[in-house]
C-alpha cells in the first residue's frame, strides 16, 4: 500500500448522547456519552484503518481534549503526529432523539492558530512524503481561506497526490492550483460556481471546465444517497449505492474520502477506487453515531454499486 498522510487543522472530540425528547427550559436526562476522535482528516484516517489500511494522522493538539484526543486515536492505532498549539481542541455534540429519530448536532469553532502553529502543520504533512495527502475538514477559527492553496504549492513540488475536501471560500481559493482530486457536494459545487444544475449536461460541462482551468485533475461529487459522480477532463461517471437503513450521517462524506483513497494507495484505478468510496459511505450511515463504516458492510454494499 502506498504511503497516505492526513491532514486536520481543526480537529474535535467528538461526543454523542441519546436523550427521549428535546425540549427548552428543562434539564434533559442524556445516556452516557461516547467520546471519538473527529475532524475530517482524523476520520479519513480512521476509516482507511477500519478497512485495514494505514495512514498517518497529522493534526493539531492543544489542552485537555487535545490530550483526549491523543489518546482515543493511540486505542484505535492510528499513526499520529500531533502538531502542539496554544490553543484547546474543541469538542462537539451530537443529540438523538429516540422519540423523532432526529439528529441534533453541535459544531464548536477551533482555537486560533498563530502563523507559526499554521506553518508547522504544513511543513509536517509534507516532510512526511506521502504518496497520498488528505487535507480534509473545516479550518480553525480566522485562518486564511488560501491556507489549503498553499499546502497545495508545497506539496506540488514533492510529487504527492494532493486530495482535498473542504468547502466555502476555502474550496474557491483552490482554483489554479492543480489539486489532484476534490470532493465536494453538489450544493458546495454550485455555491463554487454561481450555478443551479437543472440538468446532467451542464453539471457535467460545468465541471468539466473547473477541470481545465487547473481547480484539480479530478472532481468527485457526493450526492448523498444518490451516490457520487467522478469527474476527470475525459470521463464523467455516476455511481448509485443501494438503499441501506440509516442510523447516523455522520462521517459519511469522510468515509467515502478513506474508501477512495484506501483503493488508490491499493493501485485500484479511478472508477473503481469511486465505487469503493461509495460503498464506504454508504455503510458509514449503518452505524450509529460517529463509528464511520464497518469493512464488511463495505464489502457487502461494494459489489451493489451500480455504474450508471
Amino acid at each position: 500500500m502506498q504511503k497516505v498522510v492526513t491532514l486536520t487543522v481543526n480537529p474535535t472530540i467528538d461526543k454523542s448522547t441519546t436523550v427521549d425528547s428535546v425540549a427548552s427550559e428543562i434539564k434533559l436526562r442524556c445516556t452516557m456519552p461516547t467520546f471519538d476522535p473527529g475532524g475530517g482528516g482524523i476520520n479519513v484516517s480512521r476509516a482507511i484503518k477500519k478497512l485495514g489500511g494505514e495512514s498517518v494522522a497529522v493534526y493539531t493538539q492543544g489542552g485537555g481534549p487535545g490530550d483526549m484526543l491523543f489518546k482515543l486515536l493511540a486505542e484505535e492505532e492510528i499513526t499520529q503526529h500531533p502538531v502542539p498549539i496554544a490553543g484547546m481542541t474543541r469538542e462537539n455534540l451530537t443529540v438523538f432523539e429516540e422519540t423523532t429519530t432526529l439528529q441534533y448536532r453541535f459544531g464548536m469553532p477551533g482555537p486560533l492558530l498563530s502563523e507559526g502553529e499554521m506553518e508547522a502543520c504544513i511543513q509536517a504533512t509534507v516532510a512526511l512524503e506521502a504518496d497520498f495527502i488528505v487535507a480534509s475538514g473545516s479550518l480553525s477559527s480566522e485562518m486564511p481561506v488560501d491556507y489549503y492553496a498553499r499546502l497545495a504549492e508545497r506539496v506540488n513540488g514533492k510529487g504527492g497526490k494532493l486530495i482535498v475536501d473542504t468547502s466555502g471560500p476555502a474550496l474557491g481559493a483552490l482554483v489554479n492550483k492543480h489539486v489532484f482530486l476534490l470532493k465536494p457536494n453538489l450544493h458546495e459545487l454550485q455555491l463554487l460556481t454561481g450555478e443551479e444544475f437543472t440538468g446532467e449536461r451542464r453539471l457535467k460541462e460545468t465541471a468539466q471546465a473547473y477541470i481545465r482551468s487547473g481547480l484539480s485533475e479530478v472532481l468527485v461529487i457526493s450526492m448523498g444517497s444518490g451516490g457520487a459522480l467522478l469527474v476527470t477532463a475525459d470521463d464523467y461517471i455516476e455511481m448509485r449505492p443501494p438503499v441501506v437503513p440509516i442510523k447516523s450521517k455522520v462521517g459519511a462524506g469522510d468515509s467515502m474520502v478513506g474508501g477512495i483513497v484506501w483503493a488508490l494507495a491499493q493501485g485500484r484505478d479511478l472508477a473503481d477506487a469511486m465505487r469503493y468510496g461509495v460503498a464506504a459511505g454508504s455503510a458509514a450511515v449503518m452505524t450509529p453515531g460517529t463509528e464511520l463504516c464497518r469493512k464488511e458492510d463495505v464489502e457487502d454494499i461494494y459489489p451493489q454499486v451500480k455504474r450508471v
